[in-house]
């Protein structure tokens, strides 16, 4: 059987896609327009046909890392700590080259700033989905305190992926994120 050649919108996620793969299992260096052809199984010059520029391909991986991210968001209605928990949990076992991908762009970002442009606006649009769960939750004011709560879960997604956090077992990492959030949350709630 023949693989299928994506087209269209397809093609084009199927290059950031496997841009993403490259990033994390590469770094930064390993990232070409030829090298994701024949990552995503592409003609030659297919990359470049869509993203000209490298600046272009980095900025469509993190559009498509927040397209997946704002996917997975689970339906509104659960309990917003168990939902924090199983997106962090879920996010660091499911889409590890997602998160090692992103810390690595942002990092770039710090150089490039048509890049941390889009690592930005992508990173307001998650903070105000985020203070919709706080606000659900009673935290006063929730936009201001959405920011320490994703750089905590960011944290615990960094350390999952790159630190000590590796060696725990799924099980035992849930666990220290429920712990974590449950506790933030008591604090932001009762304030200082």
């Amino acid at each position: 059987m023949t693989k299928r050649v994506p087209r269209g919108a397809d093609r084009q996620e199927a290059i950031a896609d496997a841009a993403i793969h490259l990033v994390a299992t590469r770094g930064l260096r390993g990232l070409t327009h030829r090298a994701v052809d024949t990552e995503a199984g592409l003609p030659p010059g297919s990359t470049s046909y869509y993203l000209r520029t490298r600046n272009a391909l980095l900025t469509a991986c993190v559009h498509r890392m927040l397209t997946r991210d704002v996917a997975g968001m689970p339906p509104p209605g659960a309990d917003p700590v168990e939902l924090m928990v199983a997106m962090t949990a879920g996010l660091a076992q499911d889409r590890p080259d997602d998160l090692v991908a992103r810390y690595e762009l942002s990092l770039e970002a710090s150089r490039q700033p048509e890049l941390r442009a889009a690592i930005v606006d992508g990173g307001r649009q998650l903070r105000a989905m985020l203070a919709q769960l706080l606000a659900g939750l009673g935290v006063p004011d929730p936009e201001a305190a959405a920011w320490p709560v994703a750089a905590m879960l960011d944290g615990l997604m960094y350390d999952r992926v790159a630190g000590t956090g590796t060696t725990l077992s799924p099980e035992a990492f849930e666990a220290a994120v429920r712990r974590s959030v449950t506790a933030l949350i008591a604090g932001l709630r009762d304030g200082p």
